[in-house]
Order: structure tokens, then sequence, then C-alpha cells
């Protein structure tokens, strides 16, 4: 049962090129962000709506969304929910939910020139 605690399987397209930082030991940490959309039927008619998650990857997972991962990409995420709380730069507490990612897949690649 301990095995599917704290899992998130999603399917979107990245809405942007991840941004990559390094740190002091070498440590890559790659973020995104991921578009699912959910198709809703409402008394008027069908419509689309649009979820945005924060998305995150550390060491080799860092290093190959930086290699291969680009805006508006199809990708699917294998992860986990992680909580963080950070202060912003007016001196506000903000917390802020992310899934880290412990596996990607590209879903029709964009090709690179």
């Amino acid at each position: 049962m301990n095995t599917i605690q704290n899992t998130v399987n999603l399917i979107g397209r990245t809405g942007v090129t991840p941004t990559v930082k390094t740190f002091e030991n070498g440590v890559k940490l790659a973020k995104f962000s991921l578009a699912t959309n959910e198709t809703v039927i409402e008394p008027n008619g069908k419509s689309i709506k649009t979820q945005w998650h924060h998305v995150i990857a550390w060491g080799v997972k860092a290093e190959l969304v930086e290699k291969f991962v680009k805006k508006g990409q199809l990708v699917a995420v294998d992860g986990r929910l992680v909580n963080r709380v950070f202060t912003d730069p007016s001196g506000s507490s903000k917390k802020v939910t992310e899934i880290q990612v412990n596996d990607i897949l590209l879903i029709n690649p964009k090709k690179t020139e």
C-alpha cells in the first residue's frame, strides 16, 4: 500500500522552457510549469478547463529535462507532491505545492535543430 501513497501521474504540455539551477555541489534543479486540460460539459456546451502545475526535477532527471524538454512539449510525468514554504521579495511567507519528478516521458518530442 505504501507504493501508491503520494503518487501523481500527469500528461500535459509544458508552459515554459524549463529553468535549470546548478548548486555548488554540482546537483541540478529543473523547474517548469505543466498544463493539463479537462473537457467540462456545461449547460451552454463544452468547455476546456486548464490546470497549471509546478514541476521540479533533481539530479539526473534535471539534466534530462534541461537537455530535452522545451516549451509546448507534450510530456508524461510520474512524481509525488511536495509542499514548500518560502519568503517572497516583499517579505511575505508563501506556500507552494510542486510535483517532484520520479520519471518523465517525452511524447512526440520536438526535433532539435
